[in-house]
């Protein structure tokens, strides 16, 4: 395992690899291979990025999107882990109740998030379920697969002091089982919010009329490559956003 680089390191590093980027992007787009219209500079998009957040666009400022998207992937995100993480620990702890619902779960999450679309849009239309429900099939299963390995590898010795000392099935969950395999549940939680997350945009592509997979489609179709890069970045922004929480998260239960 590598030795973590001193923070200073580490920022250059970072900050190397993203002048690098930009500075490959500046010099396609003036080489004039590629149509500007296709390929804006970096200027341009950040010139796009910045007047989307102060004028409209199909009704909306680019922060307007971004809080639509949000709200959608914190009710799809939330009901996730408020299904999965019981359900994992159910399964988890109860062999009988692992048998019934391992084989149903395993068919199911091999089932894209996005193939929920079609069925998101016959159900909901355009309304909020659609976008919840291809969040909630894209966050779901993380949330249950690393729930259920954190309690299935739980130290038995803990279980069998707690069983000593008479607590019955509901406390051993609630006060072994969950707190042994919080960690796990946890890392659970952050590839459960990328896959979330990305499955919103694609829901919003298709059955939303606002949010920032809209403003994409919008962008698109008024062949503005400045407008659907300007997504793309404030999609990359706030998903590194919410990893970073998720990460202090990770490192403070881990702390404990």
């Amino acid at each position: 395992m590598h030795d973590p680089l001193p923070p200073r390191t580490f920022f250059l590093l970072t900050a190397a690899g993203f002048c690098a980027f930009f500075a490959v992007w500046a010099l396609a787009a003036a080489s004039g291979l590629v149509p500007q219209l296709f390929l804006p500079s970096p200027l341009a998009v950040a010139h796009t990025f910045g007047d989307l957040t102060q004028r409209p666009f199909v009704g909306y400022t680019l922060q307007q999107h971004l809080a639509s998207s949000f709200g959608r992937f914190g009710m799809g995100f939330g009901l996730a882990v408020a299904v999965g993480v019981p359900l994992g620990l159910a399964m988890g702890w109860f062999r009988w109740f692992d048998h019934i619902v391992t084989p149903l779960f395993d068919a199911l999450r091999f089932v894209a998030p996005i193939a929920w679309v079609p069925f998101a849009a016959l159900w909901f239309g355009t309304g909020i379920g659609g976008p919840v429900l291809v969040i909630f099939a894209g966050a779901f299963p993380p949330c249950v697969i690393n729930t259920y390995r954190g309690a299935r590898y739980v130290d038995q010795l803990y279980i069998e002091a707690a069983r000593t000392l008479g607590a019955g099935s509901w406390l051993v969950i609630t006060e072994v089982l969950l707190p042994a395999s919080l960690p796990s549940v946890v890392a659970g939680l952050r590839v459960s919010a990328g896959l979330g997350w990305q499955s919103l945009i694609g829901a919003e592509l298709i059955v939303a009329s606002s949010g920032i997979g809209y403003l994409m489609v919008k962008g698109q179709s008024n062949i503005s490559t400045a407008i659907v890069m300007s997504g793309m970045i404030a999609i990359g922004i706030v998903g590194f956003a919410i990893d970073i929480l998720l990460r202090a998260l990770e490192r403070y239960i881990q702390r404990r």
